[in-house]
């Protein structure tokens, strides 16, 4: 995983809004339309992020087979498996330290 990508995934859901269609992703795909309305956005507001959301690679666009004019939304799953990863390796280096931190104190207090 390039650090450049996981930039972009967390600056990415570092908006509440975005987190929010993340949400509402998990469930379905679905229409920009939609995700306006759920998550109480105007559609150019909802554009803007759903932009953002592309860039970094979190979602993907398709079109509706019915109609090419509405696009929907889902997830893309890689950014997200990238980020599970990192906080997983993250996590990994904080318990290493934790338990050495307890090691010393219990080598301190005898």
């Amino acid at each position: 995983m390039r650090a450049t990508n996981l930039d972009r995934t967390l600056s990415a859901l570092a908006d509440p809004h975005r987190r929010r269609v993340v949400e509402l992703l998990r469930e379905r795909p679905r229409r920009a339309g939609e995700l306006a309305e759920a998550a109480e956005l105007s559609f150019p507001a909802m554009s803007r992020h759903l932009r953002t959301m592309r860039e970094s690679g979190l979602v993907e666009e398709d079109r509706d087979p019915l109609d090419s004019r509405v696009r929907v939304y889902r997830l893309s799953r890689e950014p997200m498996d990238d980020l599970i990863s990192w906080l997983a390796q993250t996590e990994d280096q904080w318990v290493r330290q934790l338990r050495a931190f307890k090691t010393h104190l219990q080598k301190t207090r005898k």
